[in-house]
């Protein structure tokens, strides 16, 4: 399955995705006008591969003039249904429908991996204006957290992924080459019910592209093991937020 396929596997679960994917902390958007220089209110900002607006709505909320930019169809109509006041438009990172200049900073939030970085890296460069930002993140679970490791090696047995070291940052994705990233590590946590937490889990690309009968033999099972650990049903779930910032 190519990556286009992968990506755009969300939209057929872009309802699931919205309910019960998590969002960001607060300190990250601090994080960010640290790294990137200047404040977020009354920024020009382009959040690419939007989704379902989950990074749009906090960037939005600081005062930034937000305009989203996604290319699938279910997950514009979510973000139309959550955010119907903020700019949105039809695209992706490798074709930005953007003017040359036209934007203070840049975001990825969970999507530059989508893309191709020999179309993506230049199509940033050309909308940002000189002495912008490009601001790359990934929310991964934090596998400090035994109860997290446990679940992440059972999930790589079902997926037959293989197991991969963190760098120093936590990286476990390869940066773009030929900008200069700082970067910054955010642990922060939610307490969400049981099926909120699997029905997370399932709207994962992995699972996604595989259907629901055999993410069920995933999930079901599951489900008991994590009864047994949190029995009043409802999961802490703890995070890591990994930031990459790279002033152009």
């Amino acid at each position: 399955m190519t990556t286009t396929s992968r990506a755009r596997s969300f939209d057929a679960a872009a309802a699931v995705y919205a309910a019960n994917r998590p969002s960001y902390p607060p300190a990250l958007m601090d994080a960010i006008e640290e790294l990137a220089g200047f404040a977020l209110e009354g920024a020009r900002v382009a959040d690419v591969g939007a989704g379902t607006g989950l990074g749009t709505a906090l960037l939005h909320a600081r005062g930034a003039r937000v305009t989203a930019v996604e290319p699938g169809d279910g997950m514009a109509a979510e973000f139309r249904r959550s955010l119907p006041r903020v700019p949105l438009v039809r695209g992706d990172g490798n074709h930005l429908p953007l003017r040359s200049g036209s934007t203070d900073l840049v975001t990825y939030a969970q999507a530059w991996h989508w893309t191709d970085p020999d179309r993506s890296v230049p199509e940033v460069r050309r909308v940002l204006r000189p002495g912008g930002a490009l601001a790359l993140w990934w929310n991964d679970s934090d596998a400090d957290v035994p109860w997290i490791a446990a679940q992440d090696a059972r999930l790589r047995r079902f997926l037959g992924a293989e197991e991969t070291e963190p760098d120093a940052e936590g990286f476990t994705r390869g940066l773009p080459a030929g900008l200069d990233f700082a970067t910054r590590r955010l642990r922060w946590s939610r307490r969400v019910p049981l099926d909120a937490h699997l029905a997370n889990i399932g709207s994962h690309s992995d699972f996604l592209v595989i259907g629901q009968d055999a993410a069920r033999r995933f999930l079901a099972p599951e489900r008991e093991l994590l009864a047994a650990v949190f029995p009043d049903g409802v999961v802490e779930e703890s995070y890591a937020v990994s930031l990459a910032v790279a002033r152009c």
